[in-house]
């Protein structure tokens, strides 16, 4: 049987492969006995790379996938009561499939936002019906860096909404699911825009950026993190061999991997949007300050190119799609991609 023609696209950077170091590393893992569930040393070495790049107060328990991450983050410090407000673009929101308000019984208050970052005079409409019985209790602020837009929070502005969250007696949660994105595009290590700018509980991941799955919840604050254990085993996310999650992150945090990998991947976006702004015709709706490109172009445009290359519609209203770039993303990739995109609008514009 021939091997299938497997053509990198810019639907998503889950699509991606694995990195090998991080294929590396779980080879070397695989030999032995340790004790499952956590109890290994290699957990333990992945705990303290962690605890080195957040901070040495952080409690970091690992999962299998982001929804488990942000959704287990959440139900760790929510009430059944409580709310949490994001976006309207978060994850938790738009792409969770309601598990957020499933698991912790709460409700998910959204804020639109033209750039998918909140503020907090955008977040000020929600700040209502505290101590009142018959309104839902707002409990936390979730932000994503970067966002699902494509775009990035500088530490001021994450310390202005954990001020915010701990005036009003709230926590603030980070979906972090590309947060080495979003650290290469600051220039500035992941403590000074998590722990120090304020932020009380972090998903930190690494799937959409060279490793195969698994992900870290953090609580950054001391008590935060209290019967955890129990909510992760609950929510089915206790793995018994973490030893080959742990492993991954090790890979991911040695030798600047995790910088090296998300640098290409920026970079590469970068390209794309300076090769797409010389096609007549295509306009970038968003700031590129990560590994996601955002632009309009013709539906049919898009119908004919999508057969070639995979990538998905955003906002069907304006014609918007979202082209993202990633680890293996390729100079060639981003040239062949743009220079079919130009063949299809010249033969639309001819027809």
């Amino acid at each position: 049987m021939s091997e299938p023609v497997l053509k990198r696209g810019f639907a998503s950077d889950n699509n991606s492969g694995v990195h090998p170091a991080v294929m590396k590393e779980l080879l070397r893992v695989n030999r032995g006995h340790v004790v499952g569930y956590g109890d290994d040393p290699f957990t333990e070495t992945a705990k303290e790379m962690l605890r080195k790049e957040l901070g040495g107060e952080a409690e970091i328990f690992f999962v299998f996938t982001g929804t488990g991450a942000n959704v287990l983050g959440l139900a760790g410090v929510m009430k059944s009561w409580n709310s949490v407000i994001t976006s309207s673009t978060a994850h938790i929101e738009s792409d969770e499939c309601g598990a957020p308000e499933k698991f912790t019984g709460g409700k998910v208050l959204t804020a639109d936002t033209p750039d998918g970052k909140l503020r907090p005079d955008i977040l000020a409409r929600h700040m209502h019906g505290f101590d009142f019985e018959h309104h839902s209790q707002p409990k936390v602020i979730s932000v994503s860096q970067a966002t699902e837009m494509g775009t990035v929070y500088t530490p001021d502005e994450v310390k202005a909404l954990a001020d915010y969250a701990h005036a009003n007696n709230l926590l603030l949660h980070m979906d972090g699911a590309r947060l080495a994105n979003a650290a290469v595009s600051l220039g500035l290590p992941f403590n000074d825009f998590t722990t120090a700018a304020g932020v009380d509980i972090l998903s930190f991941g690494g799937t959409k950026n060279g490793m195969m799955y698994g992900e870290a919840i953090c609580f950054l604050k001391p008590g935060l993190s209290d019967g955890f254990k129990y909510i992760r085993k609950q929510g089915m996310q206790l793995a018994s061999k973490m030893r080959f999650i742990a492993a991954q992150y090790i890979a991911y945090l040695s030798n600047n991997l995790w910088k090296d990998c998300a640098s290409h991947a920026n970079r590469m976006a970068r390209d794309l949007q300076k090769k797409l702004r010389e096609v007549n015709g295509i306009r970038i709706t968003q700031k590129v300050e990560s590994n996601g490109v955002f632009v309009i172009m013709p539906d049919r445009v898009a119908a004919r190119l999508s057969q070639e290359y995979f990538f998905y519609p955003w906002n069907e209203q304006i014609s918007e799609y979202r082209l993202m770039t990633s680890w293996d993303t390729s100079s060639d990739d981003v040239r062949q991609f743009v220079d079919r995109l130009e063949a299809i609008m010249s033969e639309e514009r001819v027809s």
